[in-house]
């Protein structure tokens, strides 16, 4: 049995708001999608709600605070009309991310140490709402160091590049993208920061996260809706939880 504690899956509906907003209208409903993956084990709903409304839409928050008994992870730039909306909004937690226009999907971890002048009040009205911030970062040592310093509560390790040499086949970069992740979530948590990863997961790549000990929270968007569209999103919420429980419970043994 494994000695390490439980891992939470927690849902990005992103891309539901990506196929409604294709044709306009209001199907499919990712609120739907959200009160689906509560209903079959999902721990948390993760949303994105970026500058240009590309997805996720103001309402679309505004109801899944509403109507959805989960926490919400809101996803967002780190500008004063989102701190606002957060303020208003009160979500669990508010996961502060790179956002440019022209890309599509985040690219990169934040550089909290070279935003640290902007980020600071920005945080700081955050915690004081009692709004857990997490920072979206690289395995990066100063950005660690940075998150610490501006009293975040959570990292969410940007695991994008091991996931893309891991598809890719290249297998010692995939191996040094994972050591960085792995020093990173054993240096985070040695701070007293709580660890979470996403960007680009699947059963296999969550499978191996998932077993760091560190690692308290996995938040998997694209590939889950993706595959939702063959099997349903029950039976991926399924297959997801077990491929990091038996990730989890070979870190467990190894421990």
């Amino acid at each position: 049995m494994s000695s390490a504690a439980p891992i939470r899956l927690g849902l990005n509906i992103d891309h539901v708001a990506t196929v409604r907003n294709a044709r306009g209208g209001a199907l499919p409903d990712p609120v739907r999608a959200a009160l689906l993956a509560a209903s079959c084990g999902v721990d948390g709903i993760t949303a994105h709600l970026r500058e240009d409304r590309r997805h996720i839409r103001d309402a679309d928050i505004a109801r899944i605070r509403a109507e959805v008994a989960l926490p919400l992870n809101f996803e967002m730039a780190a500008t004063d009309e989102m701190v606002e909306i957060a303020l208003r909004t009160k979500p669990h937690a508010c996961c502060l991310v790179p956002e440019r226009r022209e890309e599509r999907t985040t690219e990169g971890g934040l550089d909290a140490a070279g935003l640290a002048a902007d980020l600071k009040p920005k945080i700081a009205a955050l915690n004081a709402a009692g709004i857990r911030v997490s920072l979206f970062i690289a395995a990066d040592p100063v950005q660690i160091a940075a998150a610490r310093a501006l009293n975040a509560a959570v990292i969410e390790l940007h695991t994008g590049s091991w996931c893309e040499a891991v598809a890719a086949g290249h297998v010692a970069e995939a191996e040094a993208e994972f050591a960085r992740l792995a020093a990173g979530a054993r240096e985070a948590a040695a701070l007293g920061l709580e660890v979470h990863a996403g960007h680009g997961l699947d059963y296999e790549t969550a499978e191996t996260i998932a077993a760091l000990p560190e690692i308290a929270e996995l938040n998997i968007g694209h590939f889950m809706i993706g595959e939702a569209i063959f099997e349903g999103l029950p039976g991926v919420v399924q297959l997801m939880r077990e491929a990091m429980e038996r990730g989890r419970s070979q870190g467990g043994l190894a421990a």
